[in-house]
């Protein structure tokens, strides 16, 4: 299942970019309520945004980012029909990136 969802649309020049990542982005602050033991850190680090490949957006995210976390940016330069590709980037090495047409 993906991890990203986005929705983008172009309007009088600008793109607004729409994106939902599910991912449990635990601080690592936490207690598990049954054994007392903090829960390990595993939130994401980095996402970026590209559109038809050239890096428009990104961002460095730590722990105090709620869990499915939701992201909303604009850019100029991009038309209907363009792609835009979401990717990020977590504390374990993990990762994943999904495309969308802009519309």
């Amino acid at each position: 299942m993906a991890s990203i969802k986005i929705r983008a649309k172009a309007q009088d020049g600008v793109t607004t970019v729409k994106t939902l990542i599910s991912h449990k982005m635990e601080s690592g602050q936490r207690k598990d309520s049954k054994t007392g033991e903090k829960i390990p850190a595993h939130h994401i680090t980095e996402v970026m945004a590209e559109h038809n490949g050239k890096q428009v957006m990104s961002a460095n995210w730590g722990g105090a980012i709620s869990q499915n976390p939701y992201l909303s940016f604009k850019f100029k330069g991009a038309a209907a029909g363009d792609t835009v590709k979401i990717s990020w980037v977590d504390n374990m090495g993990k990762g994943d990136s999904a495309e969308a047409q802009i519309k």
